[in-house]
Parts: C-alpha cells; structure tokens; sequence
C-alpha cells in the first residue's frame, strides 16, 4: 500500500470516530447530512462512512428519516475491552444472589444483532435443569427480555430489526407485529415483564431492564421458573429481581 493510500485510510478511520465521538456528545440520532455539517466534513464522506459502520454493526439505524445512532456492536467490543472490567463481576453477584434468593436458574441476557442470546447464566438449586445454553441465539420476540431490549427503538426501527419470520412461534402461529410493539411499550413502561415461555410448557420467565445512564435497557436479568412455582412466589421473584437490575445498573455506572 502506498504512503497516499495509507493518509487516506487514516483520514477515513479518523472521520469515522469523528462521527461516533458526534453521536455521542449529541445523545440523540441524527442524519449522516446533520452530522456533515456538525463535523465539518464533506456529505458524501459522511454517507460513505456511515454505510460502512451500519454494515459492521457500529452504526445502527432509527427512526423513519434515515437518522442513525451509536450501534450494539459496540457495546460488544466494549466487553471485550472490559473484559475483567466489573460489568461482568458484578453481573455474577447479581445472579448468584438472585439463585440465593429464589432457588431459581437466574440469566444475564442481551440482543446480539437482531437476535437475543443468554450472555451469563447460575443454574438454580433444583434436581432438575432449567435453563438455556450461553451463546445460542433465539428469535428476539419468543423471549420476555425481548420486550424489554427494544424499548428505546422506535415502531418502525423494532419491525426493520426483527426478521419477519422470528414472529412465528414454535408452535407455528404467528404473534401479531401489533401485539408485540404494544407489549414492547407497555413493558419499558413498567421495567419489567414476564409470561408463560414460548418456547416450552412448563416455565414461566421474568426480565427486567439493566439500563445505562441514558436510560437504555442494555441488558437483561431473568428467572426462568417453573409455572406453578412462578405463580406462588410471583411477587417475590418479580421484587427480587427488579432489585438486583437496579442495583446492578447503579453499581456499573459509578
């Protein structure tokens, strides 16, 4: 390669964290013209650049006028960064005390490109397993913590994000893009939800948010717990585990 070509990609790298650095001193999302103007740089650098960081995932699109903002893929080479950073740790003190509390399996969740995938996970104190392999993705809507994690997106960004077939459920029926958006908004209302699983016949599950200073669900912690079990001791699961989400969420930010 060229010394030229070399300064040129320099140039684009430093532009590309110019737009990142933008976005994030905004708080909000924004046109690639807007942040043209804002930085200084030329609109078809911009566009250019922006397509890139939308295909790598650094980027993400949102809203209906083709505004853009800071993507989840960062978030993920942020934990690779932080690796022994105290996210992690305290995400397993969160759920080991969770398992004290309940006796139930607990799970750290998060959205991995447009599906959903259990990050961390303490099996609770059961003769029998509850739970859900780490790192294997599962369509986003056949999932509590689901309603949750898209609670900052808008009605259009959730639906351009979520591929059409991941609103069938295992049982072959499809659950109305209507129902889900309403039950998305109802649920980051309230900074919780739960329901019987989709995925098999005898668990219930309960999310609630782990958001970040701007107020963004980034995670999850959940209980996955047998439905008789689940309707005894609701009340307490549902406290127990909007507690620790709390804390977790206060604790990280510091």
């Amino acid at each position: 390669m060229s010394e030229e070509a070399i300064k040129r990609r320099a140039r684009g790298l430093d532009r590309a964290f110019d737009i990142l650095d933008h976005l994030k001193l905004a708080g909000v999302p924004l046109r690639p013209s807007e942040i043209a103007l804002n930085i200084g740089s030329p609109k078809s650098t911009v566009y250019e650049l922006v397509a890139l960081l939308l295909e790598r995932g650094i980027l993400q699109p949102m809203g209906q006028e083709g505004q853009v903002y800071l993507g989840r893929q960062l978030y993920f080479l942020g934990q690779a960064h932080l690796r022994h950073f105290d996210f992690t740790r305290e995400a397993e003190r969160a759920l080991g005390d969770i398992v004290e509390r309940t006796r139930e399996t607990a799970q750290l969740c998060l959205l991995n490109g447009r599906k959903y995938t259990v990050a961390l996970m303490k099996e609770g104190a059961r003769h029998f397993r509850i739970s859900s392999d780490i790192g294997e993705d599962a369509p986003i809507p056949w999932t509590a913590s689901g309603r949750l994690l898209l609670g900052h997106l808008s009605d259009q960004a959730i639906l351009d994000l979520i591929d059409p077939q991941d609103f069938v459920l295992p049982d072959g029926q499809r659950l109305p893009e209507g129902n889900f958006i309403a039950q998305v908004r109802a649920a980051s209302a309230e900074g919780f939800f739960s329901f019987d699983s989709i995925a098999d016949t005898f668990t219930h599950c309960f999310a609630a948010p782990v958001r970040d200073s701007q107020g963004t669900c980034v995670a999850t912690l959940c209980i996955v717990a047998p439905r008789e079990d689940a309707k005894t001791h609701y009340e307490v699961y549902r406290q127990v585990l909007i507690d620790n989400a709390d804390q977790l969420a206060r604790r990280t930010q510091q």
